[in-house]
């Protein structure tokens, strides 16, 4: 891994905004770039929004759709690797998907694995975990729920992962109108991120990078108001170190977009490998049979 810059963006994803979505996209990748990032990641299901009634009809292909398509031509304009989520619909299956795209073109893919609440009325879960070498690090994307799962983290720092990416429309706190009601949901979900996700970095000596949808996309007729299913999400991004420090993060008391950009420096990995317990040299594999054994309960 080399040193490098990376942004995380928190922002909204509206219904039917497609437009908007890529012009703010496209302000944050100049922003950028103008601060030498090198990788830029946007939440899950950024195109399209999370859990839009829509979903289906709005899905596309990866990476033959429009949309990645255009994401390309962003990562091409301001030479940046971009991490993007979007609705992905192969033979009319919908896959909650994050891809990657650089300047040379389209990069991979991850399927979400495990599906929250009322998500399978939307999508499919994926399949595969996958590791992506982008020539200066070497990334692993874990989007959203499943980051509440800690062996898929393990699996993809076992296949080589410098970089946890955290895509995230997380659902943690609904909030009214008020000031202070935004204020207590976004500082709890800060701190539920903080809580969970320091210590996939840590057990996994790897940097983890955190990026929430932001705002109200949208209301559902399904649910009644002030329902914790309706797609509101409190934002925030977080970037980890491999020994769980919190080294950027965005501020605590507002629901609102924004981007923190941090520099990610390769000796903060080797300091953490080199340690006598470090995990992946300590784990004992052949102990964990009952991980993989289905019990009749289960």
């Amino acid at each position: 891994m080399e040193s490098f810059k990376i942004a995380a963006v928190s922002m909204n994803s509206p219904f039917d905004e497609l437009e908007w979505v890529f012009g703010q996209m496209d302000a944050s990748c100049q922003k950028a770039a103008e601060a030498d990032a090198r990788l830029i990641v946007f939440p899950e299901l950024l195109i399209h929004s999370h859990c839009n009634p829509k979903t289906w009809e709005l899905a596309e292909a990866v990476p033959e759709g429009s949309s990645v398509q255009r994401c390309i031509e962003l990562a091409k304009k301001y030479g940046l690797v971009l991490s993007v989520g979007i609705s992905e619909k192969p033979r009319d299956i919908v896959f909650n998907t994050q891809f990657l795209v650089g300047p040379d073109g389209y990069i991979g893919k991850q399927r979400k694995i495990h599906l929250s609440r009322d998500e399978t009325l939307y999508y499919k879960g994926g399949r595969d975990i996958d590791v992506h070498d982008l020539g200066f690090c070497k990334v692993g994307t874990i989007i959203c729920y499943d980051n509440q799962f800690p062996e898929v983290a393990r699996i993809l720092a076992l296949k080589g992962a410098d970089i946890l990416l955290m895509p995230h429309a997380a659902r943690i706190r609904m909030w009214d109108d008020t000031p202070e009601s935004a204020a207590a949901a976004r500082q709890h979900s800060i701190d539920f991120f903080t809580s969970c996700y320091a210590m996939r970095a840590r057990e996994n000596a790897c940097f983890a990078v955190l990026a929430n949808m932001a705002g109200r996309a949208g209301h559902l007729d399904t649910y009644p108001a002030g329902s914790p299913a309706h797609p509101h999400h409190c934002g925030g991004g977080i970037v980890f170190a491999p020994d769980g420090e919190v080294l950027a993060s965005t501020q605590r008391d507002e629901i609102r977009d924004e981007m923190i950009i941090c520099e990610l420096d390769p000796s903060r990995l080797a300091a953490e490998r080199s340690l006598p317990n470090y995990t992946l040299r300590t784990r004992r594999p052949e102990l964990y049979d009952e991980l993989v054994r289905l019990s009749d309960d289960a």
